[in-house]
């Protein structure tokens, strides 16, 4: 009888705790994969029409003229478009079968495009450091393209270490929201801040 009890009152202290109370890797790589701001999409955004000099030499469109994607020719710069000089930026006929499926219906007949390009992928997490009910976690992330925009855009390979802080509560460990410092910082700002891992 009493091998029975002692029995009976482990069993009710090992089911007390859940596994969201003890901050495993495997948790902490649950909660990061999980999250909104990790599995949001890197989007492109795509202009054609007048664009200035500024936004065609940059490293995204350079990367679509060598494709064969895009062209541009001088033209006089509208009102909105600043700093001059402008180019009128068109899709060749190559870029057009690329962008035919990447670009949504409902924007057809438009000069301004949101073209989603790849995914976050959590390699690994790198490590964890606890104090009471805070917790810091190092990962490893890349991207992964989506598409062949993705892939012209994305330096293949290149992984990121990012930092986030979690918080135990009463219901388990959560991912902090919102913060500007580099300890306790969100997935969001810990993503925006990632480092390129050497």
């Amino acid at each position: 009888m009493r091998k029975l009890c002692l029995i009976a009152a482990v069993l009710c202290l090992w089911t007390a705790c859940s596994p969201r109370d003890f901050l495993t890797r495997r948790l902490a790589s649950a909660l990061i994969a999980g999250s909104d701001n990790f599995t949001a999409r890197q989007q492109f955004w795509l202009r054609i029409g007048p664009v200035s000099l500024k936004d065609f030499s940059s490293p995204q469109y350079v990367v679509l003229q060598h494709r064969g994607w895009i062209v541009g020719s001088p033209t006089p710069c509208p009102a909105e478009v600043t700093p001059p000089p402008c180019y009128e930026v068109a899709l060749t006929p190559v870029g057009v079968d690329t962008f035919h499926d990447l670009i949504r219906g409902t924007e057809s007949g438009k000069e301004y495009f949101s073209i989603p390009t790849a995914r976050r992928e959590l390699v690994s997490i790198t490590g964890i450091s606890k104090n009471d009910n805070l917790a810091d976690v190092e990962f490893t992330w890349k991207w992964i393209p989506l598409n062949e925009v993705g892939s012209a855009l994305n330096v293949g390979g290149l992984l990121y270490k990012s930092t986030v802080s979690l918080k135990h509560y009463d219901d388990g460990w959560r991912l902090l929201d919102g913060s500007t410092t580099k300890t306790n910082q969100s997935l969001e700002d810990a993503l925006k801040n990632a480092d390129p891992v050497p």
